[in-house]
């Protein structure tokens, strides 16, 4: 019979579409670089022995909301980007270069992922942090994102 504790022993990468970032009620209501960083494991990945490394599977925006009370805003005009490095440098997106709208994101219950850059398919990542650029704001807005992916190594 196996251990009871068996799937505890295991560590993040020993499965895989891993919850690997995850920040919560995050403004678009301001344009520019690194609006949101989104820390990989908390900022845990890599390690003082190696360099940590993730496979990024999907990036899904969700739970709009009002920053200032009332209604959910419709979201669906925000554009949006995802970077390894704080600098909005388009060679380290690993979404969309050129943005992205959230067009599906037009009220409460509704979600989007975002389309992944072509090099995500084939990069494991490093950066211990992804940074979000907001290319168009939309007023009083804010959102979760999630990002899941695999890990290869810790």
């Amino acid at each position: 019979m196996a251990s009871p504790q068996y799937v505890g022993n295991d560590l993040q990468d020993s499965f895989g579409s891993y919850k690997i970032a995850f920040v919560s009620g995050q403004s678009l209501a301001s344009t520019g670089n690194a609006v949101v960083a989104l820390p990989v494991l908390g900022g845990g990945i890599g390690s003082p022995f190696g360099n940590g490394s993730y496979i990024i599977r999907r990036i899904t925006v969700t739970n709009p909301s009002n920053t200032a009370g009332g209604s959910v805003p419709n979201v669906a005009t925000a554009n949006v980007v995802v970077f390894t490095s704080n600098d909005g440098n388009t060679s380290n997106a690993v979404t969309t270069s050129g943005g992205q709208t959230t067009g599906n994101i037009t009220g409460g219950n509704t979600w989007q992922d975002l389309t992944l850059a072509s090099g995500a398919a084939t990069t494991a990542y490093t950066a211990p942090v992804l940074f979000l650029k907001v290319g168009t704001a939309v007023a009083n807005s804010a959102v979760n994102i999630t990002v899941w992916g695999d890990i290869v190594n810790l």
